[in-house]
């Protein structure tokens, strides 16, 4: 099997120098940068990861992440930010942009190397689906390749928001409440609060074009792609 390409940018050369060597030593390829100017050099389209600190000299991991986000290139490699800030703000901020998680620092390395694994098992896993498609007039998922498709022009969704649409398109009609679509699309061992699920559905609607509509909220309930009864002006979002 081939080693995953991981990208670690962090101005802390110690902090770099003790993740190269676990994550070698936990079978991963590896390269290093120090600040996003840097990153920017390297290969980053054939990496499968990110491990990407946010206060970084110049361009911040925040900024940094956004332009990753906004080319096809490189808009579907997992981001997990390694960070000194840990309030709530911070952390939506970060998810909100697109990252698959978020940790923050001082931390372990043994924690670091499950957080890796968890985001690469998401990201790479095969979807239970015979026919490898999933649709729904317009809009299709291609669970073999993993791609998206609205109405003939493929979305740039993160894995995150192509898990919440896998599971909610596959069982349509059906509500989930936030704390079970983190259960099912959120990796086990990351901790996250119920509102970056609402975070990443809102981020979904825009990706998906009008059948953004389709995914409803109810008080109270949860969030379900529906597809009977729709109107054609979206639902108010729960604050």
């Amino acid at each position: 099997m081939e080693q995953k390409r991981i990208l670690i940018v962090d101005d802390e050369h110690d902090l770099c120098d003790i993740l190269t060597y676990n994550l070698r030593a936990n079978g991963y390829t590896t390269l290093s940068a120090y600040s996003a100017e840097e990153a920017q050099k390297t290969d980053i389209a054939n990496c499968d990861l990110l491990l990407l600190d946010i206060m970084l000299p110049g361009m911040s991991g925040f900024d940094f992440a956004k332009q990753l986000k906004a080319d096809p290139l490189t808009a579907q490699i997992p981001i997990i930010f390694l960070t000194a800030k840990d309030t709530e703000d911070d952390t939506l901020t970060g998810f909100g942009i697109g990252a698959d998680d978020y940790i923050s620092k001082p931390f372990s390395v043994r924690e670091v190397i499950a957080r890796v694994k968890a985001v690469l098992k998401r990201s790479t896993r095969t979807e239970e689906d015979p026919d490898n498609c999933i649709k729904y007039e317009g809009l299709e998922i291609d669970t073999s390749t993993k791609t998206v498709v609205v109405d003939g022009k493929k979305a740039d969704l993160t894995h995150t928001e192509y898990g919440l649409l896998c599971l909610m398109l596959t069982y349509h009609d059906q509500m989930f409440t936030r704390k079970q679509l983190l259960e099912q699309v959120w990796p086990h061992d990351v901790v996250v609060i119920e509102r970056t699920v609402d975070v990443n559905i809102a981020r979904l609607r825009k990706k998906i074009d009008r059948y953004g509509a389709c995914l409803i909220s109810r008080t109270r309930f949860g969030y379900c792609f529906a597809t009977t009864g729709i109107n054609t002006e979206r639902e108010e979002e729960e604050p």
